[in-house]
C-alpha cells in the first residue's frame, strides 16, 4: 500500500529518537532509500493507496512526492556528513524531526480528503519547528516563534476556507464525500459564492505556508536560522506541499466555471511575491536570507504560471521540479560556506573561487540555474511561462514578470560575485569534504539532465496534472 510512504518515516523517526546517534544516521539514510523506492513504485503504478476515501495517487501529488523523495535522499547524505562535522544540539531530535517532516509532507502529497490535507499541512509546521530552533539561539527562537505563529494563523484561515467549501456543498444540496476527486465530479453544482470565499481563504491560508507575499514574513527568518539540510527541505519540498493545497482548490474553481477568477487571484499574488522578493534581495546582507527571498520569488513564478494557464501551466510545473533541485543544492552549498567561513554575512565571505573552489562551483552553477540561464531547466520553464503569458494577451503582467526577474538577478548577482571574487583576509575554517559537496552537484546535474532528457513517465505525469485546468504543451 502506498501509505507506507509516510508510515515508514514515522516509524523510523520514532526509532531514531531512542537509539544512539551513530545508528540514527544510518536509519536516516536507510529511510531515505526506502522512501524513494516506495515512491517510485507508487509513481509507476505498482502500488496504490489502500484508504481510498482519504488518499489517492493524483498526478500533481505524485509529482510533488517524487521531487520531495528524490531531494530528501541527497539532503540526508549531506546531513550525515554535516552532523559529523558540526556541534549540533540534540542530534537525535534533528534526525527524528527530519523523518517526521518527510512523513508529513508525503501525507500532504497523497491526501485527497480536504481535512486530511489540512491536518497534514498543519503537521508539517509542528514537526519542522524544532528543526528551526535547533541551535537554540535568540534569533532561532524568534524565527521559530514567527514560523509557528504566522503559519498557524494561515492554517486556521485555510480551515475556514475548507468549511466554506463544505458550505458551498450544503447550500447546493450536493451530498458527496469531502474529497477532491469526488468534488471535481460535481464542481459545477457547488454554490459559487461560498466556493469563491473558500478559495480566497485557502490561498491566503496555504499561501502563507507557500511563502506568497505579503504573507511571507516568516520565511526569510526560518530558512536562514534552520540547519542547512533543514533549510534545503523547507525550501525545496515544504513550499511545494503548500502549493499543492492551493492548486487542488484552483482545479475545483476551474471545474465550477470560475477558473478565470482564481487565475486572476493567482497572477496577482504571484507578481506581488516576485516584486517584494526583488526589492528585499537588492540590499541583502545575509546569503541564506537571499536564498529565502529567492524561494518567495520562485513560488510567485509558479503561482503566476498556473494563473496564466495553457502553456504557462506546463512551464509552472516544470519550474516546480527544477526550483526544488536547484534551490536545495544552493542551500546545501550555503551550509558548506557557513561551515567554511563561520558566518552568514556576505561582507565577511570572499575569494571563494580560490579558497573554497568546490563550494564556489556549486554556488555559482546554482546561481546561474536559479537565475534562469541555460542549460538549466529554469531557463526553459520561465521561457514557457513568458510565451504562455504573451499567448493569453497578459502584456502588462508579463512586463512586470520580466522586470522582477531582472531585478532579482541584479540583487543576487551582486551578492554572489562579492562572495566569489572579492578580496578577504578571512581564513577557511574547515576542508571541503566530498560527502558534503557531491549532493549539491548531483542535484544540479539532475536539473541539467532533465533538460536534455525528460522521461516520458515524468512528462505524462505533468501533462495529467495540468490537463484538469486546461493546461497543455501546445498553445
Amino acid at each position: 500500500m502506498l501509505e507506507l510512504v509516510f508510515i515508514v518515516p514515522i516509524l523510523t523517526g520514532i526509532i531514531a529518537a531512542f537509539i544512539p546517534v551513530q545508528l540514527g544516521r544510518g536509519v536516516l539514510l536507510v529511510s531515505a532509500v526506502l522512501h524513494l523506492q516506495i515512491t517510485l513504485m507508487g509513481w509507476l503504478g505498482k502500488i496504490s493507496p489502500a484508504a481510498t476515501g482519504y488518499f489517492n495517487s493524483a498526478p500533481e501529488g505524485m509529482l510533488v512526492l517524487l521531487v520531495t523523495s528524490f531531494i530528501f535522499l541527497f539532503i540526508s547524505i549531506y546531513a550525515v556528513s554535516y552532523m559529523k562535522e558540526t556541534q549540533m544540539n540534540n542530534e537525535s531530535v534533528f534526525i527524528g524531526c527530519m523523518l517526521f517532516f518527510l512523513a508529513s509532507m508525503s501525507m500532504v502529497a497523497l491526501a485527497d480528503h480536504l481535512i486530511v490535507l489540512w491536518i497534514a499541512i498543519e503537521a508539517t509546521t509542528l514537526v519542522s519547528a524544532p528543526l528551526i530552533f535547533l541551535n537554540r539561539s535568540k534569533a532561532a527562537l524568534e524565527a521559530t516563534w514567527k514560523y509557528v505563529l504566522i503559519c498557524s494563523v494561515g492554517i486556521a484561515l485555510a480551515l475556514l476556507g475548507t468549511f466554506f467549501i463544505t458550505l458551498s456543498m450544503d447550500l447546493a444540496g450536493v451530498d458527496v464525500p469531502l474529497t477532491f476527486s469526488s468534488l471535481s465530479a460535481v464542481a459545477a453544482q457547488l454554490n459559487p459564492i461560498w466556493l469563491k470565499a473558500g478559495f480566497i481563504f485557502i490561498i491566503i491560508g496555504y499561501g502563507t505556508k507557500m511563502g506568497l507575499a505579503p504573507m511571507h514574513t516568516w520565511l526569510p527568518d526560518a530558512h536562514s536560522q534552520a540547519p542547512s539540510p533543514a533549510s534545503a527541505l523547507l525550501s525545496g519540498a515544504l513550499l511545494n506541499c503548500a502549493f499543492l493545497g492551493v492548486y487542488k482548490v484552483h482545479t475545483l474553481m476551474y471545474g465550477a466555471g470560475m477558473g478565470d477568477y482564481s487565475s486572476q487571484v493567482l497572477i496577482a499574488f504571484g507578481l506581488i511575491s516576485m516584486v517584494v522578493a526583488g526589492v528585499f534581495i537588492l540590499n541583502q546582507s545575509d546569503y541564506k536570507r537571499m536564498l529565502a527571498y529567492s524561494s518567495i520569488e520562485n513560488m510567485g513564478i509558479i503561482a503566476f504560471g498556473i494563473g496564466i494557464g495553457g502553456l504557462a501551466t506546463y512551464g509552472a510545473m516544470l519550474h516546480l521540479v527544477h526550483h526544488s533541485l536547484i534551490k536545495s543544492s544552493l542551500f546545501l552549498s550555503a551550509g558548506n560556506i557557513l561551515m567554511g567561513y563561520g558566518t552568514k554575512q556576505v561582507k565577511r565571505v570572499g575569494n571563494m573561487a580560490q579558497l573554497f573552489p568546490k563550494s564556489f562551483g556549486s554556488l555559482f552553477a546554482g546561481f546561474a540555474g536559479i537565475s534562469g540561464f541555460p542549460p538549466f531547466g529554469i531557463f526553459i520553464s520561465e521561457l514557457l511561462i513568458i510565451i504562455g503569458a504573451f499567448q493569453s494577451g497578459q502584456y502588462l503582467s508579463v512586463t512586470i514578470f520580466i522586470f522582477s526577474l531582472v531585478l532579482i538577478f541584479a540583487g543576487a548577482a551582486r551578492i554572489v560575485m562579492r562572495m566569489s571574487f572579492a578580496d578577504t583576509d578571512q581564513e577557511v575554517l574547515v576542508e571541503e569534504k566530498m560527502l558534503r559537496v557531491l549532493p549539491s552537484y548531483a542535484l544540479l546535474l539532475t536539473s541539467l539532465a532533465l533538460c536534455v532528457w525528460l522521461p516520458d513517465q515524468l512528462y505524462q505525469t505533468i501533462l495529467n496534472a495540468i490537463s484538469v485546468i486546461g493546461g497543455a504543451v501546445h498553445g
